[in-house]
């Protein structure tokens, strides 16, 4: 059976030579696509995520197979190749409401921030992973093993859907088949989600599949009058990957030694980025609103 070991052991390598031919690329026709500094810090950041990736997927792995064994559909469910289908759609669901709540819960944003601290678009870019979200990822994906999903099958298809997303980050590509676009997550709909502009402010979080932010009123199509600003919408600086990696849950910190009350602390750890109970709320969808 496919499994997440034998995905990630022929994909990293494919990355790391598709980052070099890109490199490439960006220097012989004179493009600004990458920054040495930057590239080191979205690999240094790849090391750390892997590190703490650690302990919370080897604690999921054991709770994926005790809910496994007290699933009455295993028998089910099988290996057979729908149930693959319905896996995938399954998986990409649960992507898209977890990197949803990346960015509408502060508390998942502080430990996702990182990812969206790359102020260029390119397959390292990719590579910035948020070190954070490590910690609370895999528990979105509990009610899988619990239908019947062998856990071998669900972490194969999380590192088969996060091999797709490598590709979407690039300025390579530049609208495919009006079809494809419709349907899947392309490099336009993610420089989208990439975008410190307002209005692509937390748009377009879908994993392979587009069609979620369409149904759920995330999507937003990338313009050409409208240029992506990449990063955040205030940039952090240096290029430190420890302070990068925890520079989200600093300022959360900061904000949450103001509070006097709960409701102040829970407001600040629950409601989406931008809000604080002081004001002004500039939470993506009010700035929205205000701009009409």
């Amino acid at each position: 059976m496919l499994t997440a070991e034998w995905v990630n052991q022929y994909a990293l390598p494919a990355f790391l030579l598709a980052i070099l031919i890109e490199a490439f690329g960006s220097f012989f026709y004179q493009k600004s696509w990458y920054q040495p500094r930057d590239t080191v810090l979205s690999l240094g950041l790849l090391v750390l995520s892997g590190l703490i990736d650690v302990l919370p997927k080897a604690l999921a792995v054991i709770v994926f197979y005790h809910l496994y064994e007290l699933s009455p559909l295993k028998t089910v469910i099988g290996t057979q190749w729908w149930a693959w289908g319905l896996l995938f759609l399954l998986d990409d669901f649960i992507y898209y409401w977890f990197h949803r709540a990346n960015h509408e819960v502060r508390l998942f944003w502080a430990g996702h921030e990182a990812h969206h601290s790359a102020q260029l678009m390119n397959f390292g870019t990719a590579l910035r992973q948020g070190v954070g979200e490590r910690v609370h990822k895999y528990w979105f994906w509990l009610p899988l093993p619990l239908l019947g999903f062998h856990p071998v099958m669900v972490l194969t298809m999380i590192s088969l859907n996060l091999v797709y997303q490598f590709w979407v980050h690039t300025e390579t590509v530049n609208k495919l088949p009006a079809w494809f676009e419709w349907l899947f997550n392309t490099p336009s709909h993610h420089r989208v989600h990439h975008g410190s502009n307002i209005e692509y402010l937390d748009q377009n979080h879908g994993g392979v599949l587009i069609i979620w932010d369409r149904l759920f009123g995330t999507f937003v199509e990338e313009a050409i009058e409208r240029p992506v600003v990449y990063g955040l919408t205030k940039n952090l600086k240096g290029h430190n990957p420890v302070y990068f990696a925890v520079a989200g849950y600093l300022a959360l910190w900061r904000d949450l030694k103001t509070c006097q009350t709960w409701p102040q602390r829970f407001g600040l750890l629950l409601k989406a980025p931008g809000w604080h109970f002081e004001g002004p709320d500039r939470r993506a969808k009010t700035l929205r609103a205000a701009q009409g």
